[in-house]
């Protein structure tokens, strides 16, 4: 599993946010387009793209989209 396919898999799933702005150190909670449906959609790409089940637990206790990436990682 590769950091820039999933940062490139993150910046997918936003319309508005410029893919340039997503890196390992993101904040995600602090993206504009952040809500409750952009972490279900963040739920479903872990499925999908890694076979992964991430929970709302798991992203409530990440900060950056380098803790989400790790997370996955360790489950895959």
């Amino acid at each position: 599993m590769e950091i820039n396919a999933f940062l490139k898999n993150f910046a997918d799933l936003l319309d508005d946010t410029d893919a340039a702005l997503i890196t390992q150190e993101t904040v995600f909670r602090d993206l504009d387009e952040w809500n409750s449906l952009t972490a279900l959609s963040l739920i479903a790409m872990a499925d999908e793209e890694y076979d992964v089940k991430l929970t709302g637990d798991e992203i409530k206790s990440s900060n950056s989209l380098n803790d989400i990436f790790e997370i996955i990682k360790n489950k895959a």
